[in-house]
């Protein structure tokens, strides 16, 4: 049986007169978000997907530090890469199903489907790693994950944005996850919250999830909490998407003097990849292998970007931002 309390008993009163008070922090999360999502908007498609990608290496990251897992952005973006880093191979895998989920990779009310399980909670090749306390399986799994989404059915009512901490609630009080998991939870709100919006997939909190995804408190507390870390971390998310844009242009003018378009293509690679290898950069710009390594290295040179493996095979390589 499931040990946990009903998540159908959750009063959501509460979390209703919040959102009233809180009325000019939420229009404060909103304007954030939405121009985060237009600047992303703005871009061309690739850059655009270049740059949600980075995101979601910042937002991986920072949900399995939250968990106590510590595995760097560079870690995950070479495992995706196929560079493997020897890192814990479960904490890489939660990390490869969290990105996943937060790139749009399965349905919301597809519980077993999101999470990577069989029917009735098993796991599934590609599910999130075991822990020792295992989420319910079974028709008790079924009940918990019926019920989670009657529950979040019921929150149609409110704004998308301040369901994000009711949905964190409500999946803990069904048990959907181990206590300890904290990225399963957290990425199906981010992706909840980020519906209707043209270019997001999810929304992000950055560094400001740590103190959101494992809060408790009383419903305004908390909602304020999530609401200034939903401001805070789409500004800075859009910070990092404008850094993006004006590294290509100090790119673009650090190579002005190289004769060709191929300086050019190999910018437009590397905006649209956080992580690009010398096959992709030729894939992608139409180059040839030699032509593009050598275009990259000349850029590391010219300090534009920088190498993340250290090793001589299966490089690759990352813009430096802080060159911008």
């Amino acid at each position: 049986m499931n040990p946990n309390p009903p998540v159908s008993g959750l009063d959501i009163a509460p979390w209703r007169a919040a959102q009233a008070a809180l009325a000019p922090l939420l229009a404060e999360a909103a304007l954030a978000v939405g121009r985060l999502d237009a600047t992303l908007a703005s871009l061309p498609r690739e850059t655009a997907q270049g740059a949600l990608g980075r995101l979601a290496l910042i937002e991986t990251e920072t949900m399995l530090w939250t968990e106590g897992l510590v595995l760097g952005r560079d870690e995950i973006g070479r495992d995706l890469a196929g560079a493997r880093a020897g890192s814990d191979p479960q904490a890489m895998r939660l990390a490869r199903w969290t990105m996943r989920r937060l790139a749009g990779q399965g349905r919301l009310g597809d519980l077993p489907g999101f999470l990577g399980l069989y029917r009735g909670g098993a796991a599934a090749p590609g599910a999130t790693p075991a822990l020792p306390e295992t989420r319910p399986r079974g028709a008790d799994f079924d009940d918990a994950a019926a019920e989670f989404l009657s529950v979040m059915a019921e929150l149609a009512g409110l704004h998308p944005l301040t369901r994000g901490p009711l949905a964190l609630m409500a999946w803990r009080l069904a048990g959907l996850s181990p206590p300890e998991r904290v990225a399963e939870g957290a990425a199906w709100s981010a992706r909840d919250m980020a519906q209707g919006f043209e270019t997001l997939t999810f929304l992000p909190l950055g560094r400001h999830g740590r103190r959101v995804w494992t809060a408790y408190g009383a419903p305004e507390d908390r909602l304020a909490a999530h609401l200034a870390g939903l401001r805070d971390g789409a500004t800075e998310a859009r910070s990092e998407v404008l850094r993006l844009c004006r590294w290509a242009d100090t790119a673009r003018a650090a190579t002005a003097t190289i004769k060709g378009a191929n300086p050019a293509r190999v910018i437009e690679a590397l905006a649209a990849r956080p992580l690009l290898s010398a096959p992709e950069a030729e894939a992608i710009t139409g180059l040839s292998r030699i032509t593009a390594e050598r275009m990259l290295n000349r850029m590391t040179t010219m300090g534009l970007i920088r190498e993340v493996t250290g090793g001589r095979r299966f490089r690759l390589w990352t813009a430096r931002l802080e060159a911008a």
